[in-house]
């Protein structure tokens, strides 16, 4: 059974116990009732206005540069070949959100460097574009993300030029309504790696819904010592055990009529890769309800480590110690957790070059979290209900200047040239996994990503042109996720 609760921004989350005293608005949903509908939700045949092919996908190659010439018709000949007229599947009035990955404002340890690490203002501006002349200049475009929970959002703002984009419509489209909205609930300010300060944010205007997937989590029958993304694992445990997998989820995202997600083409630490499946994190409103890896060793039921010796034990157990002393001190952090983390990386080595939190192909938690984000976004509208026609979405994955090695947040510009377009996530990261030179099959994100989807990867439609790349992985992933099975040299 799945089970929901929704709230304004100015009301706090309630605990799961508290729950009680709003039985009232909780929306119980199951998985007949979702059968009844008769379709696979996000997957019809007919989605809405027209007639969609949502196993096609069309790749286009372009020169490895940001024009915005260039990069719109680009667009052009990617919904051409899906062949998807917008003014006919978007409606003057409609709300429309685009999703870009704006994880992080620049490369983590070289602050000039960021094409390859969020998808570039070229690609946001036209696509933009294509849907303001399908309003017909009356509706509202929302570009929404929720970065990591350290990032600048103004500085994101300012290399996209979304902002000036937002002057750009009102100027053409004077009754248009253009949003700009960062999703996370709070900000933090860290140092070496260590949160010393909270800040809360504005928030989703709309508010966020609590999502309790229960039996159709993809972690139903896992079991384990869940880690989320802050030092609060108690609470990462209380929201994903004895039968409760929920997830807070931005209003905005589940209520848009249609949803166009524009990722990065690009590496991942924890799954592989990240393009449209793993960017919905950024539709969670607190990072801390979404499993990133179960701590221990794989002897002891986690993959924190993809070995289970005495080093990797003893580095479990301190780097819990940590979390829970870091937890209790607050702003006093600021003055021993970075000189902690400096000792603990001088005797047990950097993250950037040990594996360490479930940053390795073995990780069988994020990707699970992964997939669980797309089926409520897919499947249930923003009062946690099952939705009663399927969810128009659109992807172009941006990889004109994508990145290889290690992403999210460190990855090396890769040039490319190419966009990845369909009307599904899943065939949309099938294809582009291959692009990339990675075996799909080797990769549980996308190998189980199916799962969520009446056809199988021999249905999928290859449309365009079929470039095909070399991408060096990550390196807790080398030598065991290419596709012809050898390693790319680091």
């Amino acid at each position: 059974m799945a089970t929901a609760h929704s709230w304004r921004t100015d009301d706090e989350p309630p605990n799961y116990p508290q729950l009680l005293w709003s039985t009232s608005r909780l929306i119980t949903t199951g998985i007949a009732a979702r059968r009844r509908q008769g379709f696979a939700v996000g997957v019809g045949r007919d989605i809405e206005a027209g007639r969609v092919n949502v196993r096609r996908v069309m790749v286009v190659q372009q020169s490895p540069r940001y024009e915005l010439a260039e990069v719109r018709e680009s667009v052009r000949r990617a919904l051409a070949g899906l062949e998807l007229s917008l003014s006919d599947w978007i409606r003057a009035g409609e709300r429309v959100l685009l999703k870009p990955n704006f994880i992080r404002q620049s490369h983590t340890e070289r602050p000039d460097e960021w094409e390859q690490i969020i998808t570039h203002g070229a690609v946001i501006a036209a696509v933009a574009e294509e849907v303001a002349a399908a309003l017909r200049g009356r509706g509202t475009i929302t570009v929404a993300d929720g970065p990591q929970t350290d990032s600048d959002f103004d500085a994101i703002c300012a290399r996209t030029g979304v902002r000036e984009l937002a002057g750009r419509l009102a100027d053409r489209y004077p009754d248009l309504k253009f949003e700009i909205l960062d999703l996370r609930r709070e900000c933090w300010r860290t140092v070496n790696g260590v949160v010393v300060e909270r800040r809360r944010l504005p928030e989703d205007p709309r508010g966020y819904t609590l999502v309790d997937l229960g039996e159709r989590s993809f972690f139903h029958g896992k079991t384990g010592r869940f880690y989320g993304a802050d030092y609060d694992t108690g609470f990462t445990q209380q929201h994903h055990s004895e039968g409760r997998h929920e997830y807070l989820i931005s209003r905005t995202a589940l209520d848009a009529d249609v949803f166009i997600s524009l990722p990065k083409l690009k590496t991942h630490k924890k799954v592989g890769v990240t393009l449209n499946l793993k960017g919905l994190v950024g539709i969670n409103g607190d990072k801390n309800y979404l499993p990133h890896f179960c701590m221990g060793t794989p002897a002891e039921g986690g993959d924190e480590f993809p070995s289970s010796d005495a080093k990797a034990r003893v580095q479990s157990r301190l780097i819990a110690a940590f979390k829970a002393v870091a937890l209790r001190t607050g702003r006093a952090t600021e003055w021993w957790a970075p000189w902690a983390r400096r000792l603990g990386a001088r005797v047990f080595g950097s993250t950037s070059k040990v594996v360490r939190s479930g940053n390795w192909w073995g990780n069988d938690t994020t990707w699970r979290m992964t997939l669980d984000l797309n089926r409520i976004l897919l499947e249930y509208d923003g009062t946690g209900q099952l939705r009663q026609k399927p969810l128009r979405y659109l992807s172009i994955v941006d990889g004109i200047v994508a990145g290889e090695g290690d992403g999210p947040m460190e990855a090396d510009a890769k040039p490319c040239g190419v966009l990845v377009a369909g009307l599904h996530p899943v065939p949309v990261d099938f294809v582009a996994t291959q692009i990339m030179g990675f075996d799909w099959r080797k990769i549980a994100l996308i190998r189980e990503s199916f799962r969520l989807v009446d056809f199988g990867p021999q249905d999928v439609e290859w449309c365009g042109d079929r470039p095909q790349f070399r991408f060096r992985p990550h390196f807790g992933w080398v030598g065991h996720v290419e596709l012809d099975g050898e390693a790319v040299a680091a």
